[in-house]
């Protein structure tokens, strides 16, 4: 039988706040309880770190009886009725002096033998575990309700830029010659981080189709495709990979995109999703991705897909061109933004990028706006330059963020390029400490429902 694995996701921030307790300086053994948020798609697991709770040395962590030191039976029980109650798994943590390897020792594990069989049952459900802690490694023993017991799979570190680690160091396999020149950029393991990856995007018009293609041929191997539409005539001048004869048979954005996709990219996973992000049925399969393009323009998209971050810990980017006219016609601003959302930093709700107004006018059906006096909505104007600037740099960004390629601390920002003045133009989120999404959210994985609608 084939060893199982459980992914770990962390944000840089909560990451910085345990390395620093168990890491203070003093060369010593130091413990902790992490809550994790929980995210089951099929076999797959992921643990959410949503809280951090040190255990004070000498009061909570004390000389333990078979091995240096364990954490008090007192502070065990507190917590793990805490992650009972708020449906999060258990996972107590503690280091070694080690770096880039590091392994549970053999009192470890028979420590984890004795008293996990019982935290299983007063949890009653969650999941409770272990992580150990290397400076630069991370081993994990989790165990699950039925039974069964996973080991680490990648510990992700969610912040402006994505790292990982694991248990020991890795090596990248040797790439096909179809990428030779990009592996000479970011090398072998960069390419086999872009091949098990899962990313998808959100939108596949003018933006969207863009990015389809550049994440194909960078040889991304896990490819979620999001649309309800069908292609349109008005469509054809931008929309890549589309024909005037999947106009005439009505085919839908998924399948052009799936069909263009499979042009450059015959090894990967496509899976296409006709539907609206904002039902419950569509944004479940994104509970799991490790990236997420948003290239639709609603405001129920920017809803989901921006509770997707924060919730699950899945990096972001909100892309899209807007050309606006005066009421001559003349052309008053023409303009596309790249805009950043990492888990609890750059959220749209935050940052009045989500209008509740607008919400609730999506909401209702075309014979309902016209009655209410709302309009039906009109076509904005769309050109294909505009929409290949917003897509290109929003992918570069994708790579440098997501490989760890950038040379400093780049911070996740709102980029606006304004092509009518000439301005580029950096704009930092703001960032609300009550905030019911980035700051409720947070880490609560399967334990909390996302703002969609049935079906």
């Amino acid at each position: 039988m084939s060893e199982a694995y459980c992914d770990i996701l962390v944000t840089s921030e909560d990451h910085q706040r345990i390395m620093g307790h168990l890491f203070p300086g003093d060369r010593d053994e130091h413990g902790a309880i992490l809550r994790a948020g929980l995210v089951r798609s099929g076999s797959s697991l992921r643990l959410l770190i949503k809280d951090v709770h040190p255990a004070e040395l000498g009061t909570d962590y004390i000389a333990g009886k078979y091995g240096y030191r364990a954490l008090t039976p007192t502070f065990i029980h507190r917590e793990i009725l805490q992650c009972r109650d708020a449906g999060l798994a258990y996972l107590a943590v503690h280091n070694h002096g080690s770096d880039r390897r590091v392994a549970f020792s053999k009192v470890d594990l028979e420590s984890h033998e004795r008293g996990y069989p019982a935290l299983l049952d007063i949890g009653r459900g969650i999941p409770v575990g272990a992580l150990v802690y290397g400076r630069r490694s991370v081993a994990a023993d989790i165990w699950l309700p039925d039974g069964s017991r996973r080991t680490l799979g990648t510990y992700h570190v969610i912040g402006n830029e994505v790292r990982r680690l694991y248990s020991q160091p890795r090596r990248g396999r040797k790439s096909g010659s179809e990428h030779d020149r990009q592996v000479r950029m970011f090398g072998a393991s960069g390419q086999e981080i872009l091949q098990a990856s899962k990313v998808a995007v959100v939108g596949l018009g003018g933006v969207g189709s863009l990015v389809v293609e550049y994440l194909a041929r960078l040889g991304v191997g896990n490819l979620v495709l999001i649309d309800p539409d069908e292609i349109e005539s008005s469509n054809l001048s931008r929309v890549v990979g589309a024909t005037q004869v999947d106009v005439e048979t009505g085919q839908l954005k998924t399948h052009i995109a799936v069909r263009h996709a499979r042009e450059m990219a015959n090894n990967a996973t496509l899976q296409p999703v006709t539907g609206d992000v904002s039902r419950q049925s569509v944004a479940q399969v994104l509970r799991d991705c490790d990236f997420i393009f948003l290239a639709a323009d609603s405001m129920r998209a920017r809803l989901v897909v921006n509770a997707l971050a924060h919730q699950y810990l899945i990096p972001v980017i909100q892309m899209g061109a807007k050309i606006r006219q005066g009421d001559c016609g003349n052309l008053e601003d023409a303009m596309c933004t790249v805009r950043h959302v990492r888990p609890g930093i750059g959220c749209l709700w935050c940052n009045g990028l989500i209008d509740p107004t607008q919400l609730a006018v999506e909401a209702k059906s075309d014979s309902e706006r016209k009655e209410q006096a709302y309009g039906v909505h009109e076509p904005n104007p769309s050109v294909i330059t505009l929409n290949a600037v917003a897509a290109a740099h929003a992918v570069n960004d994708f790579l440098f963020d997501f490989l760890g390629l950038r040379t400093g601390d780049v911070e996740a920002a709102y980029h606006n390029f304004h092509f009518d003045r000439g301005k580029d133009q950096r704009v930092m989120p703001r960032r609300s400490p009550e905030c019911r999404e980035c700051v409720h959210r947070l880490a609560m994985g399967d334990a909390m429902d996302l703002p969609v609608v049935e079906g």
